[in-house]
């Protein structure tokens, strides 16, 4: 009986220590760690956001860009930091889910343990972009060409293993076709590739590539959504170019190390729910083809669980397990 008043009162005295630091918090700047290369969707919504969470919170967030290992060493960092709330992660999914298949066993941080889900930012699809006078203009002329000649198209990514490389692996299996992958280290190096002809194709997220085909540089021949991006409305989907019921997207998040005080994730949530739902942030991220779509903590627990095994017949279809 003793035991169970001493834990009890413990957990009461934790919840009430968490509420005062989070009516406190923030009192010093926030560190957002990007696990990418700079150019690429996650640092350049994490830094339309973290302007507008600043001013919100009253404290400055700094986004503190750290690509390597597919998103890991960013996401190891995070993992490992002080879950005070004053070091946040803004990533895709690509760490969270697909590195712990592609990396069985041997990843350093678990991401239902060691990380704190606060909330879903957005879902997007992938678009597959050309060069404007890349001479096919559709998908059907696209797939018709590379099984009369296998392997000779090639296509860009932000890394092997990264969440838009394996919907085009997804692409090539259920269109039966060839293209060799080029991996970058972050959609800013695949673009300027796909500038300069080196690559005939990129996958990326609507952030990423739109203002290059708004430009009339790059065109897009699809999303890989079911349906139409509201960004490009003239941008058919891979379903409804041939391959049906071909339906992958990709999300964002915000997330932290375990262990950070409940009240505190709640006040970070709060704010992020009132950045991304208002303007001129909603407007910025709809015109960038990235509705805001917030979740609670609880949800996105549940669909990196789900996603988890979602994405591990992604990497085996890929030939990425390790």
């Amino acid at each position: 009986m003793r035991n169970i008043l001493y834990v009890a009162l413990a957990v009461s005295l934790a919840t009430i220590c968490g509420a005062t630091q989070a009516q406190s918090y923030p009192t010093k700047p926030i560190r957002l760690i990007v696990p990418f290369a700079p150019g690429g969707t996650s640092e350049v919504l994490g830094r339309i956001i973290a302007q507008k969470m600043s001013e919100h919170l009253g404290q400055q967030i700094v986004v503190d860009t750290r690509p390597g290992a597919s998103g890991g060493l960013g996401t190891t960092l995070t993992a490992n930091a002080t879950p005070d709330g004053y070091t946040l992660l803004f990533t895709s999914l690509s760490p969270i889910v697909i590195n712990v298949s592609v990396q069985k066993g041997k990843l350093p941080y678990d991401p239902e343990k060691d990380l704190a889900p606060i909330s879903v930012i957005t879902k997007v699809p992938s678009v597959f972009a050309v060069q404007a006078d890349f001479p096919h203009r559709t998908v059907k002329d696209l797939i018709a060409f590379a099984k009369a000649n296998p392997g000779k198209l090639s296509y860009g990514s932000s890394g092997t293993g990264s969440v838009n490389h394996l919907i085009v692996e997804l692409f090539k299996s259920a269109a039966g076709i060839e293209m060799l992958h080029v991996p970058f280290k972050g959609a800013g190096q695949g673009l300027i590739a796909l500038r300069s002809k080196e690559i005939n194709m990129i996958s990326a997220a609507p952030p990423a590539v739109l203002p290059h085909i708004r430009s009339g540089v790059f065109r897009a021949i699809a999303v890989s959504s079911a349906t139409r991006s509201p960004a490009l409305p003239d941008t058919p989907s891979i379903s409804e170019s041939g391959i049906l019921g071909f339906d992958v997207s990709a999300w964002y998040c915000l997330m932290g190390p375990a262990g950070i005080p409940r009240p505190i994730i709640d006040k970070v949530r709060s704010t992020l729910v009132k950045t991304i739902t208002t303007a001129p942030v909603s407007e910025h991220l709809i015109a960038q083809g990235a509705a805001p779509a917030p979740t609670t903590p609880e949800e996105l627990a549940k669909l990196i669980n789900g996603d988890l095994k979602r994405w591990a017949k992604a990497v085996e279809v890929a030939g990425l397990k390790r």
